[in-house]
């Protein structure tokens, strides 16, 4: 007898955001399946919530956002809530799939809340990020392990997550997170985060990426890290105890970085 494959949610959407009388557009939308993009109204910028209708990630869903900032176009994309990724079967990852792409002169903010990870879940996520030279961009992504106050403390499962930057072709930047099994005891080691349950990855590429770089480790708890790449390439990790303690140190540093303009649905 044959086992009968669990449903699955599928969604995909493409974002086009171009610049015409000194102001940025809406050029292409395609969504299709459980993936939604609602706009509030901005003066000289897009900003982008993508829903989730399936409510979170199991085994077998498929997500694919695709997004793209023209010439001096400026786009900032978010989510409406956290994601969820909830318990799966075995073998039966959710895969999520973000192509991001900046063009000269052009603005990206990818800034989704939290991805909270349910014991037992499955993750397959990859981001790529292809900036042209001129391009600038902020990427965050976080992650928190478990369901604190809900008494969640021990994790099983796999989070496979890679984030890829490529600027006018090249790879200059790659981050590969594996952690598979008992994800409690793996976060427990000092080499990996110390018994932290909250992380995230921030990527921050503009001109101002320098000076920008003593002020955001002054916001810094002794758990996470600031790396300057390059003049113009700013790299965190950060790490809380848990998701509240990451969101003091998170909110600071993205207020900073989108010269207080982080959309609205992060303190809602």
């Amino acid at each position: 007898m044959e086992m009968e494959l669990q449903p699955r949610a599928l969604g995909q959407i493409s974002i086009t955001a171009d610049r015409k009388r000194n102001t940025t557009v809406l050029g292409d939308l395609y969504q299709q399946g459980c993936l939604k993009a609602l706009f509030p109204n901005r003066n000289s910028y897009i900003e982008t919530v993508l829903v989730n209708t399936s409510g979170g990630i199991t085994g077998g869903d498929r997500l694919e956002v695709t997004a793209n900032a023209l010439k001096q176009a400026h786009l900032v994309l978010t989510t409406q809530a956290c994601e969820r990724v909830y318990r799966a079967q075995a073998r039966s990852a959710g895969k999520v799939t973000t192509t991001l792409t900046v063009e000269d002169g052009a603005m990206l903010a990818w800034l989704p809340q939290e991805t909270i990870f349910y014991d037992g879940g499955q993750l397959q996520r990859r981001l790529t990020v292809n900036l042209s030279k001129s391009a600038r961009a902020l990427i965050v992504e976080p992650v928190l392990f478990g369901r604190l106050a809900m008494g969640e403390t021990q994790l099983n499962g796999i989070f496979k997550d890679q984030i890829d930057v490529l600027i006018d072709g090249a790879l200059s930047y790659c981050d590969k997170t594996l952690l598979a099994g008992d994800i409690t005891a793996k976060l427990a080691r000092p080499a990996v985060a110390n018994g932290m349950q909250a992380m995230a990855s921030l990527i921050y590429r503009a001109p101002d990426a320098s000076g920008m770089s003593a002020k955001i480790r002054s916001l810094l708890n002794p758990t996470s890290g600031c790396s300057l790449m390059d003049d113009n390439f700013l790299v965190l990790r950060l790490l809380a105890p848990d998701g509240q303690k990451l969101r003091q140190m998170m909110l600071p540093i993205l207020d900073l970085l989108t010269h207080n303009t982080l959309p609205k649905c992060w303190r809602l």
